[in-house]
């Protein structure tokens, strides 16, 4: 039977906006999806709740101006580039070999390479904080070249020879490229970790020793380190250990990947996609439990510490008494602005 030419046109139309391509099968647990649901259901859930964390800390930061500090500038960056990496965590479903998917791995990697060199940082600076009693203000600049910079570099590399693809619950290198995971990711973070596990050790060592030999002590120096230590170091010592602690469970998984990848482990898969994702999350607990972060999330607080940020500064003039002359009397006038005056005195008041 012939087919008038709108009915060609019509059925075309249909197919190009209509057609859907088949969801990708389960490629683990010998296709059984209703296993692979199981952890792309746990993945978008923690990565959505560590979103939610790293977007609580990076407001609280900015609502109290936080930023002004360097240590806190430092858990700023940090919750950034968690975020990021949360929201490549929620990219879809299981994902066909594909630009999509290639994307997902890249900035899988781009990102996880960050939170890694943002702990590394923090742990480089308590080190010269605690070790060295020295202030590291001057490094920021640097921090973010190697934060940023080296894993762009990084995971541009496995574009070369198209090493990205499906590897399994979500997009990444996949199982047969073993050499490229631990040469890309595992291998230089076994040596970072091990290296944080010894550097963590000699901080936590050194600062017991230390707090042991102030006490009962008085000196302007003693007294100079011991804000230091309150200021600088107390807000960050928690982040490089949530990270260790939280590695723990990716590295034993891919390990058992590497030894045996015809057998998938459905417990080690589960516990990975379980923490991979959780750091924003930890660390906005973390953070919300600080004593200052408490006192300051009162009603009020925010009240003042929002209207802060829209209302225009107080204006404070100062005229003099009575001119002595005529140079005095064409003083300049002009007003004196001081943007934190009208919030500190509400809150003292």
């Amino acid at each position: 039977m012939a087919t008038s030419p709108g009915t060609v046109v019509s059925s075309s139309v249909s197919s190009v906006f209509f057609s859907t391509q088949p969801a990708p099968t389960c490629p683990m647990f010998d296709g059984d999806q209703y296993k692979c649901d199981v952890i792309v259901g746990i993945r978008k859930t923690v990565a959505s709740l560590s979103l939610i964390g790293c977007l609580f800390m990076i407001a609280v930061i900015w609502l109290f101006r936080k930023y002004r500090s360097f240590v806190q500038r430092l858990i700023l960056y940090l919750s950034i580039a968690a975020m990021l990496d949360d929201v490549s965590y929620l990219m879809g479903d299981l994902h066909p070999d594909g630009t999509l998917c290639n994307f997902q791995a890249f900035l899988l990697t781009f990102f996880e390479w960050s939170v890694l060199l943002w702990v590394c940082c923090i742990t480089f600076n308590l080190t010269l904080n605690i070790i060295w009693m020295t202030r590291t203000d001057k490094y920021e600049i640097v921090y973010h070249v190697l934060s940023w910079g080296v894993p762009l570099i990084l995971s541009c590399l496995p574009f070369i020879g198209n090493h990205y693809g499906p590897a399994g619950a979500w997009c990444w290198i996949p199982n047969q490229y073993t050499h490229w995971r631990f040469g890309i990711w595992y291998g230089p973070l076994f040596c970072l970790l091990g290296v944080m596990v010894v550097v963590y050790t000699c901080i936590t060592v050194t600062l017991n020793r230390k707090v042991k030999r102030w006490e009962g002590t008085y000196d302007p120096d003693v007294e100079r380190n011991k804000d230091l230590l309150k200021e600088d170091i107390k807000p960050l010592r928690a982040y490089p250990f949530i990270y260790l602690a939280l590695s723990i469970f990716p590295l034993v998984h891919r390990i058992q990947n590497a030894i045996s990848p015809d057998n998938t482990v459905f417990a080690l898969v589960v516990l990975h996609a379980l923490t991979s994702p959780l750091q924003g999350m930890v660390n906005a607990i973390v953070y919300g439990l600080d004593r200052e972060t408490i006192v300051r999330l009162t009603p009020t607080s925010i009240k003042l510490a929002i209207q802060s940020h829209f209302n225009q500064p107080t204006l404070i003039s100062e005229y003099p008494s009575a001119p002595v002359n005529s140079q005095d009397a064409s003083a300049d006038l002009s007003p004196v602005v001081d943007p934190e005056g009208d919030l500190q005195d509400q809150e003292e008041s």
